[in-house]
């Protein structure tokens, strides 16, 4: 096997490019395509039984591109000698129970060196099937959920430790510096990468991932301790449930990435306050805005003649709320009888979702008023848009807010993520700064209201045009954002050799 090329920057990414279209893959693209001065290799971490089509075309800079598939491990090698697997799993329990209980660097570090006390190569034979596994599993659920059902753990186990064990028994490729675009499976490679090359790390976090995975499995049905689940990332001793367990691994990833990094980069300071919340040193942290190609999307031509028209950009998945979306357009449609609305964006993540939005749409007998356009090239649309709803319960900084406001089209949007930062600005300058109108969470009639708002008072919907196009112009450009970049990749590329390595 030739030996891999070492690129300048490897990027660590999880569920998205260049395999899955969404605002996080663009930006990744963009970043890459700008910084074409330096190479790059990708990893990208996908889900077990996925099979992978490319959703962009790689720019040149790009070298290689290594899928880790998560939960997915090789066999391994069968190891005969019982006491030769009960040193290895004895050498694991006690750094795996820190990863429930408290993790840091060092506990990577002697997991690592577990790995390698043996010439075997490690697989699912002795770290999930085997006997020796087993007690490991029931060292654990003594010591954290012995309150708990042992088989609802055990599967969790499994899940969560599988995908673990497919991170941790990855290669990494060689590179100058390492990126990760999140925490959680992307956190923990980066905090491999870190402890087991030496070099210099960063992470940019677009929404806060372990928030993310908390309001997830606070929802999750199949997860039914009888208790309330509390997002608090502080319980009382002896109080910890299934849902926590779920929680504490996710919430261990982040803190070792924070750790390993030496740059902590988010997009808005609303998030940069959540990563201090979560433990991220404040020297490391630091505000990168999202930027777009101000010059691009402020020359698109607006077409007077068009009925009023709204649109939701996005994927069609629960996250974004697109039932909200519909719902609304079914209230507004009484006071602007000839409404037309888009939802623009991909419908092929969550079929059950757009399914049961197609059986909303028919109740509300909107099918003349909503069209599902799919994925399309927004600037062709943009010009009969009057303005872009935003029905999200999470977000991060929506590049959509900023390529329609570019182009002089404001936005409602609920109160998530940077949404309220880049429709009012950080200063609260009041009514006649307003580039939108900031809605409550999951409120059809909200949403609606303000929509009939803007169509109907011209006077406000033109201040807001023209402030949200302003505050684009002032604050981001995509041309800030990748200079910035470049002086952070140059940084972490001079630092070297730091004394993370093991």
């Amino acid at each position: 096997m030739n030996k891999m090329e070492t690129a300048d920057v490897c990027l660590i990414l999880e569920g998205t490019y260049p395999y899955v279209f969404g605002g996080v893959s663009s930006w990744t693209h963009d970043l890459i395509t700008a910084q074409n001065h330096l190479t790059f290799h990708i990893v990208a971490l996908l889900p077990p039984d996925d099979t992978p089509k490319m959703c962009f075309e790689l720019p040149d800079n790009v070298l290689s591109i290594t899928n880790i598939f998560l939960q997915k491990l090789h066999k391994g090698d069968k190891i005969w000698s019982k006491k030769h697997r009960q040193k290895i799993i004895g050498e694991l329990i006690k750094p795996m129970n820190e990863m429930l209980e408290g993790a840091n660097l060092n506990t990577i570090k002697n997991i690592i060196t577990a790995f390698k006390s043996t010439d075997k190569t490690l697989g699912c034979n002795l770290l999930l099937n085997s006997e020796e596994s087993w007690e490991m599993i029931h060292n654990m659920y003594n010591r954290t959920l012995k309150e708990s059902s042992f088989l609802d753990f055990f599967w969790s186990w499994r899940n969560l430790f599988g995908g673990f064990f497919s991170v941790m028994l990855a290669d990494i490729p060689p590179a100058k510096c390492y990126h990760a675009l999140c925490t959680g499976y992307a956190g923990l490679m980066l905090t491999k990468a870190g402890v087991t090359t030496g070099k210099p790390c960063m992470v940019t976090e677009h929404g806060i991932y372990t928030n993310e995975r908390r309001i997830e499995i606070a929802s999750a049905d199949w997860l039914n301790d009888q208790h309330a689940f509390s997002l608090s990332i502080k319980k009382k001793k002896g109080s910890r449930e299934l849902r926590d367990f779920w929680s504490d691994i996710f919430t261990n990833y982040s803190n070792l990435c924070y750790e390993i990094s030496d740059k902590i980069i988010t997009l808005y300071e609303g998030n940069r306050q959540l990563q201090l919340e979560e433990g991220a040193p404040p020297e490391k942290s630091e505000v990168v805005a999202n930027g777009i190609d101000f010059e691009r999307f402020s020359k698109i031509v607006r077409d007077t003649n068009h009925p009023p028209t709204v649109a939701l950009i996005g994927r069609v998945v629960p996250i974004k709320d697109v039932k909200t979306f519909i719902k609304a357009c079914g209230l507004l449609r009484d006071t602007i009888p000839e409404l037309k609305a888009y939802i623009m964006g991909p419908q092929d993540e969550d079929e059950i979702y757009y399914e049961e939005c197609l059986t909303i749409v028919r109740q509300e007998k909107l099918e003349s008023v909503i069209e599902f356009t799919g994925k399309v090239k927004i600037d062709i649309y943009l010009p009969k848009i009057d303005i872009i709803a935003l029905t999200s319960i999470s977000e991060a900084q929506p590049l959509v807010i900023l390529e329609a406001g570019a182009a002089g089209i404001p936005t409602v949007a609920t109160d998530v993520g940077a949404c309220r930062e880049m429709i009012e600005g950080l200063d609260n300058n009041g009514e006649n700064f307003r580039g939108g109108t900031i809605v409550p969470l999951a409120n059809p009639q909200a949403t609606a209201a303000a929509m009939a708002e803007m169509f109907i008072d011209d006077d406000f919907y033109n201040k807001c045009s023209k402030n949200i196009k302003k505050r684009v112009k002032e604050l981001y450009n995509i041309v800030d954002k990748q200079q910035r970049y470049t002086e952070i990749y140059q940084e972490l590329i001079s630092i070297g050799t730091s004394n993370k390595g093991s």
